[in-house]
């Protein structure tokens, strides 16, 4: 009997991130490795992936990482996890491309140990074997991953839905889901997005026609927004082109990197060779000629959208008759966003079709598809991820309408350890699971304190006080001068600014009379006094910085002599 181990480092109780570990004896298999992209508040933060502690700590005993599909949500941290362990990868071969592109992002390009793999592929390593079995979601080759364990197998849904009409590049393996049904399935990790989602999905057929429809319906421009990933969106915006004579402008250089790739491994197809035009012949069609697609990554096609209705967009700008559709699902922290985008839109003269607000377009399980998911495979244990915890408390619920007792369901948090021992069951022990925040180059350099500054800045400004002092002398020599940024307009309030003086004034001679002060009560004593009168004054907060300089000579007639240290 094996003792089985199973962690959500990341895509529980949350949208993305989907990052899941099995532990069988002592190897452990990584299933994905995604990010999320953060919401409004945290300001400057770029991305957020796993916490990899966990598995740094036992990188001796990963014997690889498995992935499902090529979005970001799945594959958007691995080049991170590449960095700090060296680790086999396995994916099929347009997931496998898409995942070097991420890698070159930050300069992993060299990195030798990926793995193509197909749905027929069986991995055997010893007393487990990974199989694969094919899906359908918004990119081709996705996946389902089977861990066959001496208990049983333990099955990763990865995104999906159950789609009869889509080409084959999508098409679901209906007989292979029911094969490992058959054998018998442990447990099985299983999609939540769209769990709360009563409204059937459309099938691409009938997305196709819509998406037909509305450019047909267009008298002007088209303006398309989409996920650069969203393959099986951008296939059908070609095709609609094609068949109503419109050219397709491109705007985006991960888009058209995405595309090569894509039609280098022949997933996607261009219907007619002068189909994609050049940006700088925009102005020799007419605009009901002209489909404009414009991606980028999780909300950047809105955000997009929004710089081209106020005119910020360095090629086109958002005019009377132009008709913008979303083609891409948004997520629910996204939904203020669209909002505004929408808004923008209007105001520019423009108008708005959401596609799967339309055409109830979804890449994700419907309650029926993952009830008919749970029904084939008939799971010992259900457990609900990929999704946040209403999502994955209503996944629970589907689950006990279709007999699952509802104590073999778990739904887990960040870092819990789903433990199976000697026959029993249970939620023991916890591993680091935080979320590692990236901004720029840096990675997990911000913590708490930072974003609490830039929270501070971006809502009550900045209050810089620069003054130079003589601890020799006891005294004030130059100053203080007074610099505000996002705080208050400084020619307005001169008022404000000569009483701030006065209080810094007072402070620092009070310190001055000992000539042994230390620094830091002085600018202390500045920035306590100072954040009094301010909030008294004003009901607001600025981050007051001051900048002291001490002058170890001072000659008033021969300044440019003076010798300073900087405090």
């Amino acid at each position: 009997m094996s003792d089985i181990n199973i962690i959500a480092l990341g895509g529980v109780r949350e949208n993305g991130k989907n990052m899941y570990l099995v532990e069988v004896d002592e190897a452990i298999y990584v299933l994905d490795c995604g990010l999320v992209y953060p919401p409004d508040e945290l300001l400057g933060i770029d991305m957020m992936i796993p916490d990899f502690t966990y598995l740094k700590e036992n990188q001796d005993r990963v014997a690889g990482v498995f992935l499902t599909h090529g979005h970001a949500d799945a594959i958007g941290a691995l080049p991170y996890l590449l960095k700090d362990i060296q680790v086999p990868v396995f994916g099929t071969e347009l997931t496998i491309e898409l995942a070097k592109i991420q890698a070159k992002k930050i300069g992993l390009k060299n990195y030798q140990d990926f793995h193509i793999i197909s749905e027929e592929n069986e991995i055997d390593f010893g007393n487990v074997v990974i199989k694969f079995f094919k899906t359908t979601h918004s990119v081709p080759e996705s996946v389902g991953i089977e861990v066959v364990t001496p208990e049983g197998s333990i099955v990763y849904t990865g995104d999906f839905k159950f789609d009869m009409t889509v080409s084959d590049a999508y098409k679901t393996d209906f007989s292979r889901i029911v094969e490992i049904g058959r054998d018998g399935v442990f447990a099985l990790l299983s999609d939540s997005n769209a769990a709360e989602n009563m409204r059937p999905n459309a099938t691409e057929i009938e997305i196709e026609q819509g998406l037909l429809t509305e450019v047909r319906n267009a008298k002007g421009r088209v303006i398309v927004a989409a996920v650069a990933s969203n393959l099986m969106r951008i296939q059908q915006v070609l095709d609609v082109a094609s068949k109503l004579g419109r050219r397709v402008f491109l705007d985006d250089t991960e888009l058209e990197e995405i595309i090569d790739v894509a039609i280098r491994l022949g997933k996607l197809s261009i219907p007619s060779k002068d189909l994609i035009a050049n940006l700088k012949d925009l102005d020799r069609f007419e605009d009901d000629e002209i489909i404009f697609l414009e991606t980028g990554k999780s909300g950047e096609p809105l955000i997009t959208l929004q710089k081209m209705a106020s005119n910020r967009h360095t090629t086109v700008s958002i005019k009377d008759g132009d008709k913008v559709i979303i083609v891409t699902t948004p997520s629910y922290d996204m939904e203020k966003v669209v909002a505004e985008t929408k808004n923008d839109v209007y105001r520019a003269g423009g108008e708005v079709v959401e596609l799967a607000q339309a055409y109830a377009s979804s890449g994700h399980a419907s309650p029926k598809d993952l009830q008919l998911m749970i029904s084939l495979l008939k799971p010992k244990y259900v457990v609900p991820i990929s999704g946040e915890y209403r999502l994955m408390s209503a996944h629970k619920h589907l689950a006990t309408e279709v007999g699952i007792p509802e104590d073999h369901v778990f739904l887990l948090d960040k870092g819990d350890i789903l433990t199976y021992k000697d026959g029993n069951i249970h939620i023991g022990g916890v591993v680091p699971a935080s979320n590692v925040l990236i901004d720029g180059s840096g990675v997990g350099d911000i913590g708490n304190i930072v974003l609490r500054d830039r929270r501070i800045l971006s809502e009550d400004g900045i209050f810089l006080v620069v003054l130079t002092i003589s601890r020799r002398l006891g005294k004030i020599l130059s100053g203080p001068e007074i610099i505000s940024r996002g705080f208050i307009y400084m020619k307005a309030s001169e008022t404000l600014l000569d009483e701030s003086k006065a209080v810094v004034v007072e402070v620092t001679e009070e310190n001055l009379k000992d000539k042994n002060f230390e620094w830091s009560k002085l600018k202390g004593d500045i920035r306590d006094a100072l954040s009094k009168k301010l909030y008294s004054e004003t009901q607001r907060r600025p981050m007051i910085l001051p900048v002291i300089m001490e002058a170890s000579n001072y000659h008033p007639d021969k300044k440019d002599k003076k010798k300073g240290k900087h405090h």
